[in-house]
């Protein structure tokens, strides 16, 4: 729900809004406050979007290096028979 929504069904619950008011100065507070979390909202959903993507040349770098750690190890087999 959008902060602002929010905030004029709180002040028509809590002070039966379109009836009766708050004094201007309180309802100015409220006002500025339900646009700092709409922004703060807007600037959240900016950013929770920006998700890494993977880096497949690196990987593909890492899994041939390990392979040939691996290949290495396996060469090197050190058991002499007689």
């Amino acid at each position: 729900m959008n902060p602002l929504q929010s905030t004029v069904r709180w002040l028509a619950k809590h002070t039966l809004f379109p009836v009766s008011r708050l004094d201007a100065r309180a309802e100015a507070m409220i006002c500025v406050s339900a646009l700092a979390a709409a922004e703060e909202a807007a600037a959240m959903a900016a950013t929770r979007h920006l998700v890494k993507s993977r880096d497949t040349a690196k990987d593909a770098a890492l899994r041939s290096y390990n392979h040939r750690r691996n290949l290495v190890h396996y060469v090197c087999d050190n058991a002499a028979k007689v």
